[in-house]
């Protein structure tokens, strides 16, 4: 079968949404983005506006993430996150304006969620907690670079829009 007639069969088939993605559906949405205190820019108390949109993709077998700014010296990304099935963890794929890509590992249970990635030389973690409506996400970043002292990144504060 040549590349058209696989792409033909496989537009056909439809995938159901992955089960173990269930407890991302909270994420889902339009969100305005406040991100402050950010330790690499020039002034750190500037606050920058940006945007992310969360939607699943392949009739939910992955949820794929934009978010942008208005500022140029925050890159714009895109993150795929999925997962195995029987792991109470999520892989997310992140790859930004920079062209700096990265391998997450992500938790999301009880409002609270987790992204972290361990790598010699710069590692990184991010926690954030749902409000009781689950409308708005307060949450930081933090990273190493010495591989001993966790230093603030920034903050961020999501509001969801729609």
């Amino acid at each position: 079968m040549n590349l058209e007639g696989r792409n033909a069969v496989a537009q056909e088939q439809t995938h159901e949404p992955n089960p173990a993605l269930k407890r991302l559906e909270v994420l889902v949405g339009e969100w305005n983005m406040e991100i402050s205190e950010i330790s690499f820019l020039p002034d750190p108390s500037t606050r920058v506006h940006g945007h992310a949109s969360f939607e699943w993709i392949e009739a939910g077998a992955f949820l794929l993430v934009h978010s942008s700014t208005e500022a140029d010296a925050t890159p714009s990304a895109v993150e795929v996150i999925g997962c195995d099935e029987t792991a109470e963890t999520f892989t997310m794929l992140y790859y930004d304006s920079r062209g700096v890509s990265r391998v997450c590992e992500m938790i999301l249970k009880d409002g609270i969620w987790k992204i972290w990635r361990n790598w010699p030389g710069f590692s990184q973690r991010f926690s954030g907690i749902f409000s009781s409506d689950g409308n708005t996400i307060h949450a930081s970043w933090e990273k190493m670079t010495d591989g001993v002292t966790w230093e603030h990144d920034f903050d961020i504060k999501y509001t969801k829009i729609e």
